[in-house]
């Protein structure tokens, strides 16, 4: 993302958030896959470990005691093939359908579905040795370089410290047979890997944390990019002022052929006035030909009056109308009561015959 002077004292907004992603700005951890591929696999490997030996031993049985290794040929030594190679397959078939899952849902946690094919172009300046040495002193590389000690300092520590636990197990096995050696080496192996993945769990979630906080750092934004982001999505305040008058001009045009065309006008009295008409042999209710607010408003009672539209203020009516009828659409059937008596009453002052919608529905 560029950057512009200033403090970044705001939070990113969703549309730098998305800019960002699209770059592949994100927050995400190498380590922390790697640490959860070392665990599920010391896990299953626990888990699935003896059936694995236990076939291996088999397939070494097959090949070596068995009687027709000494009068073996291409069919039985393909035969044998295929079938140590479908044993194998099946005992390993648990630790990769894992391994491949957990690497899947941790990128799916950490960053989700991304695709930047723009990454995939060759770009030269990443392969430029100038840069790299530069690269190699900059403090990120630093703190990378520490981290990484530190992981191998911790992770030294705490197998030295297994093999202190076991330490008199491995001296006593000496006399055992192969098979139980075998079987101290197989634990011992596990338990220090349990451990060591354990350590560097802890360790890649601490640096998932880092770098979740060091991406929100980075995205933060100053006064001006805030200003620039809101003049980009909102459009120049110039041009949206222009828009905003040619769109009044349009409005007060139209008002001119539809309010003198208006039964009565509603009015709150200053700040609304909404233009309604009832036909009851067109109409099953009355419609809404117009409505504004403040200068629009002042504009339709101008127009009233000019055209002998009587002008009714009704406070609760006009702002129950102006907020949940559009203009062209009819009253709803909660507000004819309402409505019904401002007819009856223009209807009385200019002696015509009172319509009733009683039973009439909005279409």
């Amino acid at each position: 993302m560029a950057e512009t002077g200033g403090d970044k004292k705001h939070a990113p907004t969703e549309h730098r958030r998305q800019k960002a992603r699209e770059q592949g700005q994100v927050a995400r951890s190498q380590d922390l896959g790697s640490a959860l591929v070392l665990l599920i696999s010391v896990l299953l490997l626990g888990w699935s470990g003896p059936p694995l030996v236990e076939a291996i031993s088999d397939i070494m049985r097959a090949c070596f005691l068995q009687d027709y290794y000494w009068h073996l040929n291409s069919r039985s030594a393909s035969g044998l093939f295929v079938g140590a190679l479908t044993t194998l397959l099946y005992r390993l078939l648990p630790i990769m359908v894992g391994v491949i899952g957990i690497v899947l849902a941790n990128n799916w946690f950490q960053i989700g579905f991304l695709f930047l094919p723009d990454k995939l172009n060759l770009d030269f300046k990443r392969i430029n040795p100038v840069s790299g040495v530069k690269k190699l002193f900059d403090l990120p590389n630093f703190a990378r370089l520490g981290f990484g000690l530190l992981k191998i300092a911790l992770v030294t520590t705490v197998i030295i410290f297994g093999l202190w636990d076991r330490w008199g197990m491995i001296i006593g096995s000496g006399g055992l047979p192969a098979g139980k050696i075998g079987g101290v080496v197989w634990d011992t192996t596990l338990d220090l890997c349990m451990r060591a993945a354990v350590v560097l769990l802890l360790l890649a979630i601490l640096d998932y944390g880092f770098q979740w906080w060091k991406t929100e750092q980075d995205l933060k934004m100053t006064d001006e990019e805030v200003r620039e982001e809101q003049k980009m999505m909102n459009g120049d305040p110039q041009v949206a002022g222009r828009r905003r008058q040619m769109q009044r001009e349009l409005a007060m045009g139209r008002l001119g052929s539809t309010v003198p065309e208006a039964d009565v006008v509603v009015t709150n009295p200053t700040h609304l006035a909404l233009a309604l008409k009832f036909d009851p042999d067109t109409m099953p209710a009355p419609m809404l030909l117009a409505k504004g607010e403040d200068h629009l408003a002042a504009r339709i009672r101008k127009l009233a009056l000019e055209n002998d539209v009587p002008v009714v203020e009704r406070k609760p009516l006009a702002r129950a109308l102006y907020d949940i009828v559009e203009v062209g659409d009819y009253i709803p059937v909660d507000q004819y009561a309402a409505v019904a008596e401002v007819l009856r009453y223009v209807y009385q002052l200019k002696g015509k015959e009172i319509p009733s919608l009683d039973g009439r529905k909005a279409a």
